[in-house]
């Protein structure tokens, strides 16, 4: 499975970002994030990229702000992960028939890549979904992590409008059902409830399991 080397120099805006973190933070990860979870799944969460007090801290998806606070005990309730979740990457929890990635491995200025960095990481994507053996469906966090699933998979966004609560049959036998992000703007402007999470998140777990 392809993946992004510590150092990646793929996109300059997203360098520089790393390197002026780096300086602040030395202590942080500060590089690409991995994905998390096992390669044998049937689920794939797929985000929009790492936050910079998140996943750029620790180094594992959705760990450490308030995103994860959301979708880690969400997570939980429905059996897509055992353990506790203490915000740390050595907090012992573990994903169950899950893995989640981002769209883009690094951190982007104001949480917000450029189609062209999106671009430039789509081959770590196209190589997820790939080696991903047991996939059935994916869940995408927001419009921009639904297009890039669509875009890897080479199909037209125009088909598959995003929707929160949607579930799309793909060509390929997948299935791709869409959230909006469970980000603190969404969730603090009540766009996105914790009920309304848990549905998209229970159903998918369904599925999965079915």
């Amino acid at each position: 499975m392809e993946t992004p080397a510590p150092d990646c120099t793929l996109c300059p805006r997203l360098v520089r970002f790393r390197e002026e973190n780096a300086a602040k933070f030395p202590d942080w990860h500060n590089a690409p994030v991995g994905s998390f979870g096992d390669v044998g799944a049937a689920l794939l969460i797929v985000g929009l990229a790492p936050g910079l007090r998140g996943a750029n801290r620790t180094g594992r998806p959705f760990t450490g702000d308030w995103a994860g606070q959301l979708l880690y005990p969400t997570l939980l309730k429905f059996g897509l992960a055992t353990g506790p979740y203490d915000e740390r990457p050595d907090d012992g929890m573990t994903l169950v028939n899950a893995r989640i990635t981002n769209a883009v491995r690094c951190v982007p200025p104001q949480n917000k890549p450029t189609g062209a960095e999106a671009k430039a990481c789509r081959p770590f994507l196209v190589s997820e979904i790939a080696g991903m053996q047991n996939l059935k469906g994916i869940l995408a966090l927001g419009r921009v992590a639904h297009e890039a699933v669509l875009t890897t998979l080479g199909e037209k966004r125009s088909s598959f409008k995003f929707a929160h609560g949607e579930v799309h049959l793909l060509g390929n036998g997948l299935w791709l059902a869409d959230s909006y992000h469970c980000s603190r703007y969404n969730t603090n402007t009540g766009r996105l409830t914790t009920g309304m999470f848990e549905d998209v998140v229970g159903a998918a777990a369904a599925r999965v399991t079915a």
